[in-house]
């Protein structure tokens, strides 16, 4: 789960000269910065407040982008790399990547034989057709361009890959879209402050969830960029959204 990533729209807070949140418009290194503050508690952050969903998400992501031996693949926004070690456990090649110099520390220290890379998703540091699939969790909401880094993910695809975005999304049943609202905006920053470290970059998870595409949208901008073949299936009610798509040959 990939949690902080932005703020409120007055601008980053700060700490002792330190951002602690960055603001909606996203900019590059107060996201950075942010995801540095919160790398040491990372996983266990995201474990509780999913409540303990993200395990079964990264489970569904990894049936998606069916990864085989010696495929090459992209974990883009890998953070810690924990997302990554499905793709490694069946012998394909993955390349965890992130722009948080202090996620890819803690996924260094934790992973070693992983090559942890770090890049910007809006210019990969990758050839054109490097990767048999590329995939993001819950890290496209954070890139300041989305259809940049759309056309990016496209561009180091081969032909005939395929992609496998999962993002949180829009509940598609009123009833449980009043309970999870709810949740973000009530429940979630006071539980993040037992188990987080800077507990102020979390208020962005409702922040941004409110502000991003719905599933029918983010298929749009997809297609925009390229991508065919294009659909999405809902997790958790539509809390979560799995969308995938294939760049032709």
């Amino acid at each position: 789960m990939r949690g902080p990533g932005g703020g409120g729209p007055s601008g980053p807070c700060c700490h002792n000269g330190t951002v602690t949140r960055a603001s909606l418009t996203k900019q590059p290194h107060e996201v950075a910065s942010m995801f540095d503050d919160v790398a040491e508690r990372y996983d266990l952050t995201n474990d509780v407040l999913s409540l303990g969903q993200d395990r079964l998400w990264r489970k569904e992501v990894a049936k998606a982008v069916d990864a085989r031996p010696a495929q090459r693949i992209l974990d883009l926004a890998a953070g810690t790399a924990t997302s990554s070690l499905p793709f490694a456990r069946t012998g394909a090649y993955v390349v965890p990547c992130d722009f948080s110099l202090g996620m890819l520390r803690v996924g260094k220290k934790n992973h070693p034989w992983l090559p942890l890379t770090a890049g910007d998703a809006t210019r990969l540091p990758f050839k054109d057709g490097t990767f048999d699939a590329v995939t993001i969790s819950f890290g496209l909401r954070n890139v300041q361009d989305t259809d940049a880094a759309l056309r990016e993910l496209y561009r180091v695809t081969k032909p005939g890959g395929r992609v496998v975005i999962c993002e949180f999304s829009h509940p598609t049943w009123t009833p449980l879209r009043t309970v999870y609202t709810e949740y973000l905006m009530r429940a979630l920053p006071p539980l993040a402050r037992t188990v987080c470290s800077n507990p102020d970059a979390y208020v962005y998870l409702a922040e941004s969830i409110r502000e991003w595409p719905d599933q029918p949208a983010l298929a749009e901008r997809l297609i925009g960029a390229g991508w065919s073949k294009v659909a999405w299936r809902n997790l958790t009610g539509g809390i979560v959204a799995l969308h995938r798509g294939v760049k032709q040959g």
